[in-house]
């Protein structure tokens, strides 16, 4: 696994091979080190001012996976050959088109916010939110309501106080998260684990690996602050699935 600042990114098995993506993370407090998706580095508090300022330049964090093939086309069906060939296989297997996230709502701890539009950098790292209050969806990987599982990153403070993710630990399983797409439809999720892990042992497979049913990733930071190195040691994970 490769380090991107503070964000180590996961790996992806798609369509059997697996794509080993590295994530960056971005010198303020968040949690990109997501996603896909990857988790940021997080600056602290009133201890983040000198981060602050390096932040607008290194607006860019966790690195992460190539953005993933469409998975709403229907496959057609298999055509009938001619006789004495044998027609090339086709899958029946189909999936629901989803339309792209605009907003997450986490009622238990106050959360509402747009989501900002996540790509990647011109080195490959992910971009990582510019605001503090607004939480980011990497739009590399998938949506969330589709198969697999789509990653939210979002800043735990700034040096002006608390970010939009400031209470994502204090989740409990069964906590409902809820995410608005540009179709006015709404995906429900539900919190099934909220774990917490040092930066130098992100779990990789945990939060990028393809799960065969709608989950989702909410990636911060966490544990105690570094006042050498400007980040926070560790990174808030929550992980949720469809409900």
């Amino acid at each position: 696994m490769r380090m991107v600042g503070d964000v180590p990114i996961g790996r992806r098995v798609h369509r059997g091979a697996r794509v080993v993506v590295a994530r960056r993370a971005a010198s303020a407090c968040l949690a990109g080190t997501a996603v896909l998706l990857a988790v940021a580095g997080c600056a602290g508090g009133q201890a983040a001012a000198d981060v602050a300022a390096s932040t607008s330049a290194a607006g860019r964090s966790a690195g992460t996976v190539e953005p993933s093939r469409e998975l709403s086309r229907t496959a057609e069906p298999s055509r009938t050959s001619e006789p004495g060939s044998s027609a090339p296989y086709r899958s029946d297997r189909t999936f629901q088109k989803v339309a792209v996230p605009v907003r997450v709502r986490i009622p238990t701890i106050g959360v509402r916010s747009t989501l900002a539009r996540l790509g990647r950098a011109p080195d490959g790292t992910v971009e990582v939110p510019r605001r503090w209050e607004q939480a980011g969806w990497y739009a590399g990987g998938f949506r969330p309501g589709q198969p697999g599982p789509a990653v939210v990153l979002g800043h735990v403070d700034s040096h002006n106080g608390r970010a939009v993710f400031y209470e994502l630990r204090r989740l409990r399983p069964g906590a409902t998260v809820l995410v608005d797409r540009a179709d006015h439809t709404t995906a429900r999720f539900r919190v099934t684990r909220v774990e917490r892990y040092r930066k130098t042992r992100f779990p990789s497979d945990l939060v990028y690996f393809p799960t065969l049913e709608p989950s989702l990733r909410l990636v911060t930071c966490g544990g105690s602050f570094d006042p050498a190195s400007g980040h926070y040691r560790d990174n808030v994970i929550v992980l949720a699935t469809a409900a």
